[in-house]
């Protein structure tokens, strides 16, 4: 579990260093006016240079939005997350740096089968950070790699639940293209939970590309195509239906049909509606005959 440490500060500790190793020299000076004592003062300023530079291996500088992991002989001690000058224990072991800034990873680019099976081509993109500096550093050996593989498994997994395009014209069923929103707090709730386990909070998560394999691309461009066109004629159908209505109404009411027989209304009908539902524009043909 991670534990943070508070440091003693860089710039107290150094200004001790120093005093003490001038009051190492003075206390040398002091004792070599003892001639009997020449030995000892060679043992004293040895012995106080000796611990000032052991103590100097006990400073370090962590960088705003940066860590360090402190060990001492392989045991984990704590985790500085201050930004400064500090200085600890100077066995302890400080080369463990994890950066706590939120970093953008974008996958690559992945050819995966959606839920009907249809071959995508598919890329996430994820703004992530780490939130556990212990879990990060020791429950996995590179949690940067880490992130890259569980992204690619997360969106293998999504695929598997959404169609790339609904065909069956059902506004319920989610796919891939329409339902963004839904489709990215998805993926955003399965990359965290896997990656969580080892101490890194997914800030954002969402497709950066999509797009179908380039086999079927064409044959689905065309169906896409089909579709619409279908559509667009049916809203023609639909308002021709509505106009050819309002014209017979209309001719009700004037008294022009009374003359007219069934078939020659039936015959009325069908003229209006190619004229209206046609794609091309319309050639009358005159009847010159009898």
């Amino acid at each position: 579990m991670e534990q943070i440490v508070k440091p003693r500060s860089g710039m107290s500790m150094l200004f001790t260093i120093v005093l003490f190793f001038l009051a190492s020299i003075i206390i040398a000076v002091f004792v070599a006016n003892f001639k009997h004592l020449d030995d000892l003062v060679g043992l004293i300023f040895y012995f106080s240079s000796f611990v000032c530079f052991i103590m100097l291996f006990g400073f370090f500088v962590v960088e705003p939005n940066d860590s360090r992991v402190l060990l001492f002989f392989g045991t984990y001690k704590g985790t500085v997350k201050d930004n400064g000058f500090f200085w600890v224990n100077p066995f302890y072991s400080k080369r463990k740096k994890v950066t706590l800034k939120a970093r953008n990873f974008e996958s690559d680019r992945l050819k995966v089968n959606d839920k009907a099976g249809n071959p995508i081509v598919i890329s996430v993109i994820i703004v992530w950070k780490v939130n556990d500096t212990y879990k990060a550093a020791f429950d996995v050996d590179d949690y940067v790699h880490f992130v890259k593989l569980q992204s690619d498994a997360a969106l293998r997994y999504l695929c598997s639940l959404y169609a790339y395009d609904n065909f069956t014209n059902d506004a319920a069923e989610l796919t891939l293209r329409s339902g963004t929103a839904e489709v990215n707090e998805e993926l955003e709730k399965q990359l965290d939970a896997s990656l969580k386990m080892v101490g890194i909070e997914v800030l954002e998560a969402r497709i950066g590309y999509l797009a179908y394999a380039p086999e079927i691309a064409s044959a689905m461009l065309q169906r896409q195509q089909a579709e619409a066109v279908v559509a667009a004629r049916v809203k023609i159908v639909e308002g021709a239906v509505g106009m050819v209505e309002d014209a017979l109404n209309e001719l009700v009411k004037r008294n022009i049909t009374s003359d007219l027989s069934s078939a020659q209304k039936a015959e009325m009908i069908s003229n209006l509606m190619i004229v209206l539902c046609s794609d091309k524009e319309t050639v009358p043909v005159v009847n010159v005959g009898n």
